[in-house]
């Protein structure tokens, strides 16, 4: 029976790992064994905890309770902690999602010890090395033997980096298998779409219409913590919300800086009935409006690539963005945190009769043929 030691710490990848873990329950619980080891790195276990329930994961055997801090400081209580449960489980795999700190501690952890690391979503670069996320990411690329990659973008990254793509078995650290599976993100977002139609009816709760409002979300913080940028974004959407009405979500943190940052006559046109400024939401509910919404505003890549998998335009709160295929498709546009650049982007979407969305992540079922290589490759 195959052991796999999965890490997860971040709302992204207790969200991620639901794909696989779905996956091994439906197809190879004869042939699989999972164990969920959660750093604690995402300091709400309230929220983590929800989560689990909602997206039906089983519960960690391990929680490390890191919580928050300087990014040396938690890397390096969680490479202790995984080292410790990988010489005590012994699994044939140590896999790991993204690119988080969780991410490349369970990377490092493991590679010093020999332990085979399976990276999903490898390949993905924004080419903005000042972004934590991309020292993660290819660090843990360079030290995996299998590197799963969601898309050909991911694969041409890789090969760039002097990865070879027709590698063959055996796999090992130093002769990885590079493949593109998909992304387990729209495995899920094609899920819960149909459990979030069947739960819950969030838009009856806000009373707004299908198609007829934008989804708005902000978190990264030189967003949320740039006095210029903030007020900037925020002049676009009292300019959106004359013609259109925005739901947006708000962490209680992201709140508190719009309170603090904001110029006081955008603080107090933000209290008009367009502007549905809402406490966080669930991960199903989330996917309802994404699905429902006419255009989604966004600094998130994974909202960004919802937005896709949902065919809705997505206006992007970035300069530069790791989802490249969805900037040459033209449903995507990055406009920083440019007013003018977002309004106009707003208008030619709203114009525009048709964008293109075609099958660039896959067909679905990126988890099952993870396990499939996985399972190919210790035979």
């Amino acid at each position: 029976m195959l052991k796999l030691l999965t890490i997860i710490g971040a709302r992204p990848q207790i969200i991620k790992s639901a794909a696989i873990s779905r996956a091994i329950k439906s197809y190879y619980s004869t042939k699989v064994k999972e164990v969920i080891v959660h750093t604690g790195q995402h300091y709400d276990s309230q929220m983590s905890a929800i989560f689990f329930e909602e997206l039906q994961i089983p519960l960690p055997k391990y929680n490390l309770q890191v919580g928050s801090g300087k990014h040396g400081e938690q890397t390096a209580k969680m490479i202790m902690g995984i080292e410790e449960i990988l010489e005590k489980e012994k699994p044939d795999f140590l896999l790991v999602y993204g690119d988080t700190n969780s991410t490349l501690a369970g990377a490092i952890a493991a590679a010093k010890i020999h332990v085979p690391i399976v990276h999903v979503e490898a390949g993905l670069r924004s080419y903005n090395k000042k972004m934590p996320e991309e020292v993660n990411r290819i660090l843990t690329d360079h030290v995996s033997t299998f590197l799963f990659s969601p898309t050909i973008t991911g694969m041409k990254n890789l090969q760039k980096e002097g990865f070879n793509l027709q590698s063959v078995a055996p796999f090992t650290v130093d002769n990885p298998g590079i493949f593109n599976v998909g992304d387990v993100m729209y495995d899920n977002s094609l899920f819960f779409a149909q459990i979030a139609a069947e739960k819950i009816d969030i838009l009856h709760q806000l009373n707004v219409e299908k198609d007829k409002y934008v989804l708005v979300t902000i978190h990264r913080n030189n967003n949320t913590d740039d006095e210029i940028r903030l007020n900037e974004i925020f002049e676009a959407i009292l300019h959106i919300s004359k013609e259109s009405k925005i739901v947006m979500p708000l962490h209680p943190r992201t709140l508190k800086q719009i309170q603090h940052l904001l110029d006081k006559s955008i603080l107090d046109a933000l209290n008009h009935p367009n502007i549905l400024m809402i406490p966080p939401v669930s991960y199903l509910e989330m996917i309802q409006l994404e699905e429902n919404s006419h255009i989604i505003i966004t600094d998130s890549g994974g909202v960004q690539k919802e937005a896709y998998f949902f065919s809705k335009p997505c206006i992007i709160l970035r300069s530069e963005t790791e989802w490249t295929e969805i900037i040459e498709s033209g449903s995507g546009i990055l406009c920083d945190a440019i007013k003018e650049m977002i309004i106009k982007t707003y208008h030619l979407f709203v114009n525009k009769e048709k964008v293109l969305f075609t099958n660039i992540y896959g067909a679905g079922d990126a988890a099952v043929n993870i396990i499939n290589i996985l399972l190919d490759s210790t035979h």
